[in-house]
């Protein structure tokens, strides 16, 4: 049931409000105090009510947030003094789709433990009822974006000027903190809806193009894009060039190490061998994980680890939070750029690697990953493959990774070297031995 990140779907099939329903039981008779909160998808006011009305069958009480960010109510957890918090969302999947996450009060998703006795008890969800005079309660609460301001990094910004893509989602907040910390603010897309009609809702190059196109013929120093439900950040500079997630990983692990300090920084197989680069020049280290920002969390929980991040736009301060938290990486990088000047010049002196990435459709992942990992391991060297998450082989100047999405029916390549040619044929050639993988069980 779980993915990578929560349970997520196509309303209707996979996605229900008899599934939102056991959630809530299974989840209520997990705790005392529920956060609830939801994107906003036009499926998501009946799922959340459905999942409200579940854990109050269960005996716990919810404090409902109506429609905010998944950082939003992540952080509430704590806030409120809940057990646990509940987001319906789909983050950046199509409008069609919708989904449920669940958070500790550290900020931190629900780990496969935790996951794992959700899934049992969902399977007994009526059991979980309890007699009408010991129903929970619900409470609504308004000032949770007011709370989630305040914790966003302080000081003046000064005459930053930005442009905040909120993408008709849950990222105005990023545009309050900004425009509170004296920056000039443009956005785009602000009005939510949750079909999505300005772009699609991942914060990908090809769906920023309108606002790269805004930055370039403003005088904005930095544009920010978020998703649906804001848990992920992407940056365009001020040329209106779109800052790739491997850059911005690489820019804010710099920023959150300290020289000669040894702290580490958290980040999935898939990130570039740029981080590497620049987190051993300051004499830190990385500490790779499984791809998943749940898994990035329990990673940052160590304290030794300063930051971590995704090259999707996860980004996590556990000093803050263990929540990616898409309007605190935001406020995070205006300030940068105001102290640090532009944008483009901090981009331009990162190590150069070049990262190219394909997603190929599939019809069982995990067949297809069974039958590439058995291609892989047939055709490379032992000491050249490693399975932390799918397979990644290193190959000459660079490496490419093969693993099954944890969201969607999909096979996810990545490939990396250090000039364009070399990564365009790495690409081609981990591809190739997806689509044969794919086909072998495909049909």
């Amino acid at each position: 049931m779980f993915g990578t990140s929560g349970v997520r779907g196509p309303v209707g099939e996979t996605v229900t409000g008899t599934l939102a329903l056991d959630l809530g039981r299974a989840l209520g008779s997990m705790t005392d105090t529920v956060v609830v909160g939801r994107d906003a998808r036009e499926s998501g006011d009946a799922l959340a009510r459905a999942a409200v009305a579940g854990v109050q069958e269960a005996g716990s009480d919810v404090v409902d947030l109506g429609v905010e960010s998944t950082p939003t109510v992540a952080r509430a957890v704590e806030w409120y003094d809940a057990d646990a918090g509940l987001v319906v969302t789909a983050s950046h999947n199509p409008p069609e789709d919708n989904g449920f996450k669940f958070w500790t009060p550290t900020g931190r998703a629900f780990d496969s433990e935790a996951t794992g006795t959700l899934e049992r008890r969902v399977a007994d969800a009526a059991a979980a009822t309890v007699a009408p005079a010991e129903m929970g309660s619900v409470r609504r609460a308004h000032d949770a974006s007011r709370r989630h301001l305040d914790r966003l990094p302080d000081g003046d910004i000064g005459a930053l000027s930005a442009v905040v893509d909120v993408g008709n989602g849950t990222g105005q907040l990023t545009a309050d903190a900004l425009i509170d910390r004296g920056c000039d603010v443009t956005t785009i897309d602000a009005q939510r809806d949750g079909s999505f009609p300005g772009r699609p809702s991942e914060p990908t190059v090809e769906h920023c193009d309108v606002l790269s196109q805004v930055v370039a013929a403003t005088d904005a120093a930095v544009g920010i894009a978020h998703d649906g439900d804001a848990d992920r950040a992407m940056a365009v500079d001020e040329t209106g060039r779109f800052v790739s997630g491997d850059e911005l990983l690489a820019l804010f692990a710099i920023e959150a190490i300290s020289d000669g300090d040894g702290s580490a920084v958290a980040a999935p197989v898939n990130a570039s061998t740029r981080l590497d680069t620049v987190v051993a020049e300051r004499g830190g280290s990385v500490v790779r994980t499984a791809v998943g920002d749940g898994n990035v969390a329990a990673a940052c929980a160590d304290p030794g680890v300063v930051f971590g991040g995704e090259p999707s736009g996860a980004w996590i301060w556990p000093g803050e939070t263990l929540a990616p938290d898409g309007h605190y990486a935001a406020v995070r990088l205006a300030g940068l750029v105001a102290d640090t000047g532009p944008l483009s010049e901090r981009v331009d002196a990162l190590p150069r690697f070049v990262t190219n990435r394909e997603s190929i459709r599939c019809a069982d992942g995990a067949a297809a990953m069974a039958a590439a990992t058995d291609r892989v391991r047939n055709r490379y060297d032992a000491e050249r493959v490693t399975a932390v998450d799918g397979v990644r082989v290193d190959v000459a100047d660079g490496w490419f990774l093969l693993r099954e999405s944890g969201t969607e029916p999909l096979v996810r390549v990545t490939a990396e070297a250090d000039t364009d040619e070399r990564a365009a044929d790495t690409l081609a050639e981990a591809t190739a031995l997806a689509r044969d993988a794919i086909a072998s069980t495909d049909s």
